[in-house]
Order: C-alpha cells, then sequence, then structure tokens
C-alpha cells in the first residue's frame, strides 16, 4: 500500500514548513512503514544551516523519521482527527553521513511495539542506499483537546487563546 502526499495530510497534522514526509512507498499496517522525503534546497533550514554548507540538521531527519511512524500509529485509530501522536523517546541515535539539497531521503521504520496509547520504532534513513541515520524512537498517543489544554489555548474549554503581549514578545503561550 502507498499514500500520496494528499493522503499523507489526511495521517498527520504537520503541515509546511514541518512535514518532512512526501511519498510512503510502502506500508504494512502495524509492522512496517517506507517514506521518502525528497530534500531540496528550498527549504527554510538551508538558510542558517550552514550558508554555503547546506546540511540537513540532524534533529529534522530524525523527526522525519518520528513522522514516518507516527503514521503507522494514526492509521490504526478511526478517530484520528482528535488524535495527535507525540514524540517520547529518543534512544541510540546514530548519524553517519549528512543530508545535504537534492538528496532523496528514505525512511525505513519498524515497528517494535504498537499499543494504543504508546509506540515503539525501530528508524533508518538512507540516502542512495547508504545509511545516514538510525534510532529507536518511542511515541505516546493524546488528545488534541489534552494536548492544548497543557500548552494554555483556551479554545480548548471553549473559550479563547490567550493573547499575546502587546511589548511584542512571545510571552510565557509562545515559549517552549
Amino acid at each position: 500500500m502507498t499514500f500520496n502526499i494528499q493522503e499523507i495530510l489526511d495521517f498527520l497534522p504537520h503541515r509546511y514548513p514541518f512535514l518532512l514526509i512526501d511519498r510512503v512507498v510502502e506500508f504494512e499496517p502495524k509492522k512496517r512503514l517506507v517514506a521518502i522525503k525528497n530534500v531540496t534546497i528550498n527549504e527554510p533550514f538551508f538558510q542558517g544551516h550552514f550558508p554555503g554548507f547546506p546540511i540537513m540538521p540532524a534533529v529534522l531527519v530524525v523527526e522525519a523519521m518520528a513522522q514516518a511512524g507516527g503514521m503507522i500509529m494514526m492509521a490504526e485509530m478511526p478517530d484520528r482527527q482528535k488524535k495527535l501522536v507525540v514524540f517520547t523517546g529518543i534512544e541510540r541515535a546514530k548519524f553517519r553521513k549528512p543530508v545535504t539539497p537534492g538528496d532523496q531521503l528514505r525512511i525505513e521504520v519498524d515497528v517494535l511495539a504498537f499499543r494504543s496509547r504508546a509506540g515503539r520504532i525501530a528508524a533508518r534513513a538512507t540516502v542512495d542506499g547508504a545509511l545516514v541515520c538510525e534510532a529507536t524512537l518511542t511515541c505516546a498517543v493524546v488528545t488534541r483537546e489534552r494536548e492544548q489544554k497543557a500548552h494554555g489555548d483556551k479554545s480548548a474549554e471553549g473559550g479563547d487563546a490567550p493573547a499575546a503581549p502587546s511589548d511584542g514578545t512571545a510571552g510565557e503561550a509562545g515559549q517552549q
């Protein structure tokens, strides 16, 4: 089974510039998923990482692997519009080679454990068959309402979201 970008948008809540999966080329429910990320010079992070020597930040390679794992979890949820899969752990991460513009990142995730509220995956990312990153990732499933409340979004409770301070700073609601 495969998924195009429109179908991926039905599974993942991420949007530009943070959606890091372009296509799913293999999918075995509850077992395995292979996704593709086409890396282009137009990615916003390349402006500062690094000028004259663009490298995809390693943390974003891991995030792409986590999004691929999140797709496996979300595929099993009939009410996925009400849920979020959030990253809870990274173990044994190894970064082998840089990822640069023009590369096609192939992300392979295998399920190690799968429950309705949590998951654990073994993830690998390759470019042209060469390993660039590997890690074991864990995640949890939360309701979107719970996550909104945890971050002070009063719209989840039926009220208005907190206003930003008038001094132009992000204030507590925007800090992480």
